[in-house]
């Protein structure tokens, strides 16, 4: 799965259960790969291309990277403690971790 199938299939593998009450925004800045912005609000979670609005969080990692936390063949904490992966509030990405499919 490449970067930018992950980004949008998550609105389909989303339970929207889980999305009731949750509001935020992620901006995804992926080296090799483009921009991404994730929304969620009113128990919908949206992609888009690009940064769109103000985010709760930014996270800048390089395709070739990100596509490894998929694959699981790097650990998230790994990439964060080596410089690979910068998040710019960790504490709003780790909350909502698990559910994208990131933990």
């Amino acid at each position: 799965m490449t970067v930018k199938e992950f980004f949008f299939s998550l609105p389909q593998r989303v339970s929207s259960d889980k999305l009731q009450g949750v509001e935020t925004r992620f901006h995804f800045e992926i080296t090799g790969s483009g921009n991404y912005t994730l929304k969620i609000s009113d128990g919908t979670l949206s992609v888009a291309e690009g940064l769109q609005g103000e985010a709760s969080c930014v996270v800048k990692i390089s395709e070739e990277n990100m596509e490894k936390i998929l694959s699981k063949e790097l650990n998230p904490m790994t990439a964060v403690f080596t410089g690979k992966l910068k998040i710019s509030k960790p504490s709003e990405l780790i909350r909502y971790a698990a559910m994208l499919g990131l933990a």
